[in-house]
């Protein structure tokens, strides 16, 4: 990619400073539109923005492009289905035969690294079927031995990119090789048509899992591709329930798994038990009305105690109203969820689909988001995340409409992982990889279970690690009420456990708060999520040590 097409791709105006114009001038008493405070992008800047129709491909090099020591990032030229060839001017033409050779994978070394060197890659991973690949971000230690793996997983619509923070720092790590990458149907990854088989009405769990297992078996697909046994796991938001999915489904693989705000834990009675929920209050809602600002802010609580932690939308506040005006008989408040938001999302219509819709305001709409969200971050990063954004968002639809199967309105999960979470790392393995839970939802181990489990391995824990943002609109409650029932789980399967089994027992479950950050705790909070995160590997490879001098690594 030329200097020339990087310094055009940020030439427009960045909704941060369309955000800052409108605050002055109403600071020099000019009257603003009252949209500009929800989409502060202009209509100029929206549509020159939707005009160059900079190519995914070139956005997320651009965002890569910040991080340190890598001036040129690798970027495999295919978004979905299709290849760009890029221009100086931002445009594209149709790839030649040569461009369709190389463009699923590409390669580039660090330059002027004090921690490498290190070989940066980018690829397309192939999967089975049609139309089914997974656009992967990776980078190596040259001349190390690659002892462990570390794989990232985004949210639901977001990318490898927005973890541009992250990829150096911990890929200082000896011995660690880290992948990145997009979830099938989102990001740069293809986007096979979305479809299910079951009733959701009359076959409500087969709906749930048949989604789940539509992200899941593709990661799986990839780990074998891959050829890798053994991993660390780390998931945010909607990629975090998606691991504890993986960890359920194809036990075996993991050495640690981090859920950073991961979605879907706690439990509502609305969308668990009725087909058209609505919940009394929003979580979702504050992933876009929320200001950086606040989720930056620290709070004069103890972010360790979650008796005492709130956050800035007021998502815990209101529960403490909701269950105080219940007790007391008084009217619960206000549901802030409006029955279109409610209908659109039952419907099956994502806020993506509004993005296509909206052609020439698509990024302005955007930028209702990408204004708040990277609003702390310098103006040039703000900028490139803000077109990285609109370029995956108005991507033919695909994964994105796996969520209303997955989650009702407000982001409780239909099938809450607060449910199955004590059973992570308490699979038995069989040969051909099929998993049995020893664990049902919310039981005990029964006497069938112990039968089935006759001759084979079966799994003695693995660290989970449940970070959150001290000002993340994600319930850290959940987070806590996790641990504990994983912690229990490990109780009980100690008191039933072997000579062999306690020796190489390795479960346990913790919750780290991440300062001054909110749902976005990698992004947010990045320096100390980093720090957090190299602990991990660190303790990863102490328990490696452990094992192998045991004798049974």
């Amino acid at each position: 990619m030329s200097a020339e097409d990087d310094v055009s791709s940020r030439s427009q105006q960045s909704p941060l400073a369309s955000q800052r114009a409108k605050q002055q001038a109403e600071a020099e008493g000019k009257k603003t539109s009252r949209f500009a405070g929800v989409f502060p992008l202009g209509y100029k800047d929206t549509f020159s923005q939707w005009w160059a129709n900079v190519p995914a491909s070139t956005a997320e090099h651009n965002v890569l492009s910040f991080i340190p020591y890598l001036r040129s990032p690798p970027t495999q030229a295919r978004t979905g289905s299709k290849v760009v060839k890029e221009q100086a001017n931002g445009t594209s033409e149709p790839p030649s035969t040569d461009d369709l050779t190389k463009s699923t994978s590409q390669s580039a070394p660090s330059k002027n690294d004090p921690y490498g060197p290190r070989m940066w890659h980018s690829n397309l991973i192939k999967l089975s079927g049609r139309n089914r690949a997974l656009n992967e971000f990776s980078v190596e230690r040259i001349g190390e031995e690659v002892e462990n793996n570390l794989v990232i997983v985004h949210g639901y619509g977001a990318g490898l990119g927005f973890f541009y923070k992250n990829f150096e720092a911990l890929s200082r790590a000896t011995g660690w090789r880290l992948y990145a990458l997009d979830l099938l149907g989102m990001g740069r990854s293809t986007r096979p048509p979305f479809k299910i088989r079951a009733n959701p009405q009359k076959e409500r769990q087969a709906s749930i899992t048949e989604a789940e297992d539509w992200f899941v078996d593709s990661l799986e697909e990839w780990r074998k591709a891959r050829n890798l046994e053994k991993f660390t796991l780390l998931g945010h938001s909607l990629g975090g329930y998606m691991a504890v999915a993986y960890a359920l489904k194809y036990p075996g693989h993991l050495n640690k798994l981090i859920l950073a705000s991961p979605v879907g834990i706690p439990e509502d009675p609305y969308a668990v038990n009725s087909s058209l929920p609505e919940p009394q209050e929003s979580t979702l809602q504050a992933e876009v009305t929320q200001s950086q600002d606040s989720s930056t802010a620290s709070t004069a609580a103890n972010p360790a105690d979650p008796a005492t932690t709130g956050d800035n939308n007021n998502f815990l506040n209101a529960r403490d109203k909701r269950d105080k005006a219940s007790a007391t008989g008084g009217p619960p408040p206000r549901k802030p969820l409006p029955k279109w938001l409610t209908y659109l999302w039952d419907a099956n219509i994502s806020p993506f689909s509004l993005v296509r819709w909206s052609g020439p305001f698509g990024p302005r709409f955007v930028s209702g988001w990408t204004s708040r969200r990277f609003s702390h971050l310098p103006p040039e990063e703000a900028q490139a995340l803000h077109t990285y954004a609109y370029t995956l968002f108005k991507q033919r639809g695909s994964g994105e409409y796996a969520l209303a199967y997955i989650l009702a309105p407000g982001a409780f999960a239909r099938s809450p992982l607060i449910r199955r979470i004590q059973g992570v790392g308490r699979q038995y393995i069989r040969p051909d990889g099929e998993r049995t839970s020893t664990v049902e939802e919310g039981s005990a181990k029964s006497a069938d279970d112990v039968k089935e489990g006759a001759g084979r391995v079966k799994e003695t824990g693995f660290p989970v690690v449940l970070m959150y943002g001290e000002n993340d609109w994600m319930d850290v409650k959940g987070g806590y009420a996790a641990a504990e029932k994983i912690n229990e789980e490990k109780e009980r399967a100690l008191r039933e456990a072997g000579e062999e089994e306690r020796r190489r027992e390795s479960g346990e479950a913790r919750v780290v708060v991440i300062k001054k950050a909110g749902h976005h705790v990698y992004l947010d909070g990045w320096e100390e999520f980093n720090e957090v995160m190299l602990k991990e590997m660190g303790d990863v490879e102490g328990r490696q040590r452990k094992r192998r001098a045991e004798g049974w690594a």
